[in-house]
């Protein structure tokens, strides 16, 4: 009992009730179907336990599902870490770079950010995840991407098993009316035949089976990529966009300076190693970070106190181009966009062409924000939030008043 509290740690009982929620019963599902099917299938009608090849396969499916399972249960126990309820800097003047966090009551530690399904500041929030029904941070980004790695691998493996599966079992039994085709099937042949006969029910559970152990490997082999990919620059998805933020705000005012992400180590192995550890646990405490030269603790959260400040790229205003009916995977927008739909809870916004949106943060190819629902977009007008493609819509330069106001800033600047 004790070697397993080791392994997965419950802050107390209640931690349980996430696994009641939609997403971890979808996921769990899907891990139980293929990794179910693919043991049935592989020992009854593929490849049988008694010859080597299928005690090796066999032991392989089993590994996989326990490394999937593992990291999984990690990811959504152990959780992304926490701010400490009223926590503030050891220097109190330090205080002046950070935003307070009124739920919280306590300061936003640097790369942290409030989460309003977990109600907490998350130390080094990546996103909210709903089929972890957690956030992903600080303590579980390595068990997440790993369990996002192990999936579509294990689903591939799965999916191989399906497939020859199906083809050894109906070789004989369908004629597809090519006399001349000689294929050499004696591989196939089981000696003596299955205890059970690779029926109508079998077929059709094992083709369903294909298509989620296929889909998996689709839809969250682009989630690991696009994981990876801000984990060798040792950013979080919030962060990106923060850069991109930063950027934008430099060009538009003419600046005479250059926006250095502070936490880039400088080369793609230090920026691996931050994440990955050969003992699990993550560098630093998750309040203090490394950073580059040239740069201090604080330098991401002065940028954003910046962005904060600035009225123009607290959000920025864009038209709607082109319609969207608010679908979570769209298939007339791009195949980009249809496998990078954001995972997360939040909605998405129907759009009709000619209405305008306020975005405030944002993905490659989605954007999240505001849809003003009058013509006025005065602060504390109704909106409707959420999620839309980016394609969907265009920069539109602001209106007179707003640009003429802009301007006496930039000019001031």
């Amino acid at each position: 009992m004790g070697t397993f509290c080791s392994v997965i740690k419950f802050e107390n009982l209640q931690e349980l009730k996430r696994l009641c929620h939609w997403g971890p019963i979808i996921a769990l599902g899907v891990i139980a179907i293929c990794s179910t099917m693919a043991m049935i299938d592989s020992v009854l009608w593929y490849w049988p336990l008694h010859t080597t090849g299928g005690s090796v396969n066999f032991i392989m499916l089993i590994n996989w599902t326990v490394m999937i399972l593992y990291n999984y249960f990690n990811a959504m126990f152990i959780g992304p870490g926490f701010v400490p309820l009223g926590w503030k800097p050891e220097n109190s003047q330090d205080s002046m770079y950070l935003q307070y966090c009124q739920v919280c009551q306590a300061y936003k530690a640097p790369r942290s950010h409030h989460c309003r399904k977990c109600n907490r500041c998350v130390l080094k929030m990546d996103h909210h995840c709903p089929w972890i029904n957690n956030c992903c941070g600080y303590q579980n980004h390595a068990s997440f991407t790993l369990f996002l790695l192990l999936a579509p691998l294990g689903c591939i493996h799965a999916a191989f098993i399906f497939v020859m599966t199906m083809y050894t079992q109906l070789y004989n039994r369908l004629s597809f009316g090519w006399n001349t085709v000689k294929i050499d099937m004696s591989a196939a042949r089981r000696d003596p035949l299955p205890i059970i006969p690779f029926g109508l029910a079998a077929f059709a559970a094992t083709l369903f089976a294909l298509g989620l152990a296929l889909g998996t490997t689709i839809a969250v082999g682009m989630l690991f990529f696009i994981q990876i990919k801000i984990i060798l620059r040792n950013q979080t998805s919030i962060e990106s966009w923060i850069e991109e933020k930063a950027k934008d705000r430099i060009q538009y005012y003419q600046l005479d300076e250059v926006f250095v992400f502070p936490y880039d180590m400088g080369s793609r192995w230090k920026n691996f190693k931050q994440v990955f550890t050969w003992s699990g646990v993550p560098e630093g405490d998750g309040l203090e970070w490394p950073v580059r030269e040239g740069c201090h603790q604080y330098s991401l959260t002065i940028e954003q106190l910046k962005q904060k400040a600035d009225k123009r790229v607290r959000s920025v205003r864009y038209k709607v181009i082109e319609d969207y009916s608010g679908a979570c995977c769209p298939l007339n927008k791009g195949i980009k966009t249809f496998f990078t739909s954001p995972c997360t809870e939040e909605p998405r916004i129907p759009l009709q062409k000619g209405e305008f949106i306020l975005a405030t943060r944002g993905l490659r190819y989605w954007l999240y924000g505001d849809k003003i629902l009058d013509d006025s977009f005065i602060e504390g007008v109704s909106r409707i939030r959420g999620w839309f493609p980016r394609n969907c819509v265009e920069k539109c330069p602001c209106d007179a008043e707003t640009e003429q106001a802009l301007e006496g800033e930039k000019k001031n600047r």
